[in-house]
């Protein structure tokens, strides 16, 4: 939010989640948080829930760089933290989460110095399971005794899987964004793992992950897509993710233009197709036309999906 790229993103994306959860009944909307370094907020980003299961109760998990008003806190000394422990500390407040299924810990400023600039660049959680980088927090003992002992007294079982820095360095975890991946929960109670095609293109990750899932944990499947368009742009498929828990009722709730269906997809195919160009060069971004023919498809998107008027340019007078 104290990022330029966060503070002109965050009113449009409330906007969107307004439209999409619009049943005051059943959901709770929240502003960002100031938009100031004090309250440096990544949201998702630097968050991850564990739980025995998405409907009951579980742990918040808060990893943050810095402390904005506590020199006390260590700091990264190249690149910046963008998560402050006072952010993480004012969305636990704000949401009336209380201390007993609360955690906090410090993202290892050494490895942000390497280019870990979320904590889902190195660690990644689903359910009672996270998989982490073995150099991924300060104090990792401390962390790992806090988050088990807490998702003990919620009825849960929590399980560390810690890649070991010989087997994985920071850098090819940076390089490949093993960690910003998808954990997903099988029917059976097993899981998956989605990585980007980075993973399989580098041989440490690789024999890692091979050996993951020959080991019989928790981990029992690795599905590799070709994610480069959105990995340029900086993603992985965490960046491809939201998951919200609903019950019956809250999804019956929900705007049913934006559920996914076989009619919505070709439709939304179409728009794709109509309105998507086949080339971008550096000239075309000093063409009126482009604009026009971007808000033009962003204006039919919004009608499509039945979401209002949620971009700027279609609330001006």
């Amino acid at each position: 939010n104290c990022k330029f790229h966060r503070s002109i993103e965050h009113p449009t994306t409330s906007r969107v989640l307004a439209a999409m959860f619009a049943n005051e009944r059943h959901f709770a909307h929240h502003p960002a948080l100031p938009a100031v370094a004090q309250f440096g907020d990544e949201g998702a980003a630097n968050h991850t829930r564990f739980c025995r299961d998405y409907g009951e109760p579980g742990v918040e998990f808060f990893v943050y760089g810095r402390s904005a008003f506590d020199s006390r806190y260590p700091a990264p000394q190249k690149y910046p933290a963008r998560q402050t422990l006072e952010a993480s500390q004012a969305v636990a407040r704000l949401h009336g989460l209380s201390d007993d299924g609360v955690v906090y810990a410090q993202q290892n400023p050494a490895v942000i110095d390497q280019g870990v600039f979320h904590n889902d660049v190195i660690a990644v959680g689903n359910a009672e399971v996270l998989f982490h980088h073995q150099d991924a927090f300060l104090d990792s003992d401390a962390v790992l005794g806090q988050l088990q002992a807490k998702l003990a007294s919620k009825g849960g079982h929590f399980q560390a899987i810690a890649v070991p820095r010989a087997a994985v360095t920071v850098e090819d975890a940076v390089r490949s964004y093993l960690f910003n991946s998808q954990l997903l929960s099988r029917d059976d109670g097993s899981m998956l793992l989605v990585v980007p095609e980075e993973c399989r293109n580098n041989e440490r990750v690789w024999a890692y992950l091979s050996q993951l899932i020959a080991q019989g944990g928790p981990v029992k499947e690795v599905k590799v897509f070709d994610l480069k368009q959105s990995m340029q742009n900086g993603g992985g498929p965490a960046c491809l993710r939201l998951r919200v828990a609903l019950q019956e009722s809250e999804l019956a709730a929900v705007n049913p233009g934006v559920i996914m269906s076989a009619p919505l997809y070709a439709t939304l195919l179409q728009w794709v197709d109509k309105h998507y160009r086949d080339r971008l060069v550096e000239a075309d971004l000093a063409d009126p036309q482009l604009l026009l023919e971007c808000r033009t498809a962003l204006d039919e998107l919004t009608q499509i999906l039945q979401l209002g008027s949620v971009y700027p340019f279609q609330r001006q007078p």
